[in-house]
């Protein structure tokens, strides 16, 4: 119960005057609608929209790969593009390829609408959008997941068919860890982690430490214009090439994975930082370890490319290039989770950009929709029949 006060009239009351708080606010981020809580953009509008506004800060999102991979590093690579658009600082890891060549091969910002006014000059994709119709016509009138031209824009725009200069580069602070690299300093033992994912947790505590993310006392006390938030990208995490040979066993090394998870979470959740990993979870060949590792991560969505398929010569699938399947949603600070109208999605990749919509399959594959209507009749048969016979005989049927 609120303590009473008095008044400049002398009566005694337990209202008080609420003082102003100036919110914190850090460049990139804005508080969502569902939970309050502090998100950022993913460099994907669409892709934003089916999380609910944004990734929040303080989560891990879990992107399973697809076959080859590239478009799940793809969505990696709007992670660390946008991170830069928005001065965050970045970290990224990789085993097979070297991180600083993945910074390198960053999609290049636009201003606006301006790749959009690009395509209408040069007739690139204009085709596929504008085309009306010609059988499900009503379904020219259902939105998209997003429209990318929205009055309240979160996030910038990316040309695919440019990499970022070295000048957007230099706008932020970059940490690399490479695991060829890495492996050759010494390495103390832990009894619950692989040598690999305990040298990658410590990597990751040490920029999250030396960077002040941590939402302590003394960091929230400090002056907050400067504060920022990290982006941690982990590519192909959980390949065959982060397993170390004293873990040849594969139940120690999915044990591994797991604690590594869990404490990645638990060291995001008191940080100003986000995480993003790819992981091939078709090598693993085990459904129990998949869906455990799932939910682990706040949030986990699998990406099924057309590449390689049966799907990929399919006319159903014909203006996609993939499917997206959303596994779990964050559910941050809410009992309910807030989920996208539909739950079918796939997703195109254009000459320029990527995009998530839902998913239309035609109805009709033929260039009109009638059918002949001269049903089959019964035979007459000897006399005339009484009861349903009859009626059979005279009029055709119509079910």
């Amino acid at each position: 119960m609120a303590a009473s006060t008095a008044t400049s009239s002398g009566v005694k009351t337990s209202f008080q005057k609420k003082g102003k708080t100036k919110a914190v606010q850090i460049k990139g981020t804005r508080p969502s609608l569902h939970n309050n809580l502090l998100i950022v953009s993913s460099g994907v509008p669409s892709f934003d929209f089916i999380l609910g506004g944004g990734i929040p800060v303080g989560s891990v999102i879990l992107i399973e790969e697809d076959t080859y991979g590239h478009h799940a590093h793809l969505l990696l690579r709007y992670f660390l593009a946008e991170g830069i658009m928005t001065d965050h600082q970045l970290f990224l890891a990789s085993a097979n390829e070297d991180p600083e060549k993945i910074l390198k091969n960053l999609p290049y910002p636009v201003e606006g609408d301006k790749l959009l006014a690009e395509d209408a000059k040069t007739g690139a994709d204009v085709s596929s959008v504008s085309e009306p119709m010609k059988i499900a016509w009503r379904y020219e009138c259902l939105p998209k997941v997003q429209d990318s031209a929205t009055s309240h824009k979160f996030g910038h725009s990316y040309d695919l068919s440019r990499t970022a200069t070295s000048d957007l580069l230099s706008r932020v602070k970059t940490g690399t860890f490479h695991l060829s690299e890495e492996m050759k300093k010494e390495t103390r033992s832990h009894p619950f982690l692989c040598p690999t994912h305990q040298r990658l947790l410590e990597r990751i505590e040490r920029e999250i430490k030396d960077g002040e993310f941590h939402l302590t006392e003394n960091a929230q006390s400090k002056q907050s214009l400067n504060r920022t938030v990290l982006r941690i990208g982990l590519q192909s995490y959980g390949s065959t090439l982060w397993w170390d040979e004293g873990y040849s066993n594969k139940v120690e090394t999915s044990t591994s994975l797991c604690r590594f998870f869990h404490a990645l979470r638990a060291l995001l959740r008191n940080s100003l930082a986000v995480a993003m990993v790819t992981m091939p979870v078709h090598l693993l060949h085990d459904f129990v370890e998949v869906r455990r590792l799932e939910r682990l991560c706040d949030a986990a969505v699998q990406i099924e490319s057309f590449a390689g398929s049966e799907k990929e010569t399919n006319p159903i699938f014909q203006d996609y290039h993939g499917l997206l399947h959303i596994k779990h949603l964050p559910r941050l600070n809410s009992l309910m989770v807030s989920t996208p109208d539909s739950m079918d999605l796939g997703f195109k990749l254009k000459r320029k950009k990527l995009t998530i919509e839902k998913l239309h399959l035609p109805p009709e594959f033929s260039d009109s929709v009638s059918r002949p209507q001269e049903d089959t009749v019964l035979p007459s048969g000897g006399g005339g029949g009484a009861g349903c016979s009859s009626t059979l005989q005279k009029r055709h049927l119509d079910f």
